[in-house]
């Protein structure tokens, strides 16, 4: 069976797609064991631990990204240009995600069947 991507490529709290997104990632969870996870561009700012929504009036599901280790969600990357590029390379992020290239994050997006973006 091909792996179903899930592309993480807007920052949290500005709108209320990264929260949508997990909450497809968990749903579908229950379906399927191929779910790979990517974080590009704003999207990587999802993983940031120590964020305070509630400033800014928003929820804080950012935590709940710890739900997905229990989902077996294990494929979870990082764009490392992206991070750079916004000088949080050596940020602490919320889960373990592997930091990887913008070219093998294409690699491994050509391998899923359906790919998603929030």
């Amino acid at each position: 069976m091909k792996k179903l991507g899930f592309v993480f490529s807007s920052a949290p709290h500005g709108s209320a797609a990264g929260r949508e997104g997990l909450d497809a990632v968990l749903a579908t969870s229950n379906y399927s064991e191929d779910l790979v996870l990517f974080f590009v561009g704003d999207g990587v700012m999802q993983l940031l631990a120590g964020q305070s929504p509630d400033t800014v009036l928003c929820r804080d599901y950012i935590s709940t990204f710890k739900m997905l280790s229990l989902c077996d969600v294990e494929e979870v990357y990082v764009c490392a240009e992206s991070l750079a590029e916004r000088g949080l390379s050596e940020q602490p992020l919320i889960i373990s995600a592997e930091k990887v290239s913008a070219a093998e994050i294409a690699t491994t997006l050509g391998r899923c069947s359906k790919v998603l973006q929030f």
